[in-house]
């Protein structure tokens, strides 16, 4: 089960449907306000979205085990949903993998200027991708979601609670200047099994550039 990361939908995970000789299912998860749900109000906070995001696991699960994986804002969104799930009484993942993330409480949201050229410049910053947002109908389509995930995750303020009962594995871009080490280290407060990192070569968009090999990590793991 694989959560996108902001301004992205479920279709950024599609690749990996066709992916040769996987052992894995994948079944991305989608958010509103993007593609086939382009019309669907956006989530207004975090807990909202996780709750769907909980929600829309545990139909498309079927009562089959999975795995909740999610980068960046979706390392966000698959932790609290599998906390939606754990204060719910289950199903939990059998393991969470989260990517591109600072763990919770080290997360600090970044501001996107209102003028989109300096947003645009910014998110290429951020992202490392120079050539991100090229097409101008594509960047006139993403923003919105952009801002409306930044705007969201401003309003999240995780307080302090148990850690899971679960297995949690934290990936990570060697060249991730927005995700330092120590932070992403801290996702092993988050756990009270098993807790292992692993990094991969790139920056923070290494999910895009090299995910056949980020998919063969998360079925390893598993």
């Amino acid at each position: 089960m694989c959560v996108p990361y902001a301004g992205a939908g479920a279709g950024v995970y599609r690749a990996w449907q066709q992916a040769p000789g996987a052992t894995l299912d994948v079944v991305p998860v989608q958010l509103p306000g993007r593609e086939e749900e382009f019309t669907v109000p956006f989530h207004r906070t975090v807990r909202e979205a996780a709750e769907d995001v909980a929600r829309r696991v545990v139909r498309d699960a079927g009562g089959s085990p999975f795995v909740l994986f999610g980068h960046s804002l979706g390392a966000v969104l698959a932790y609290e949903a599998t906390r939606c799930l754990w204060e719910a009484g289950g199903p939990l993942p059998r393991h969470l993998v989260v990517s591109g993330s600072v763990s919770p409480r080290r997360r600090r949201t970044p501001r996107l200027s209102a003028d989109p050229e300096r947003a645009i410049a910014q998110l290429r910053e951020l992202t490392g991708q120079v050539d991100a947002f090229a097409d101008p109908e594509l960047r006139d389509l993403l923003l919105p979601a952009l801002r409306a995930d930044i705007t969201m995750l401003d309003g999240y303020h995780p307080q302090p609670r148990r850690p899971l009962p679960i297995a949690l594995t934290a990936l990570r871009g060697t060249d991730d200047a927005t995700v330092p080490v120590a932070d992403w280290h801290d996702w092993a407060a988050y756990t009270s099994a098993a807790f292992r990192t692993v990094e991969l070569p790139g920056g923070h968009m290494y999910l895009t550039e090299s995910w056949p090999t980020v998919l063969r990590t998360v079925e390893e793991l598993v």
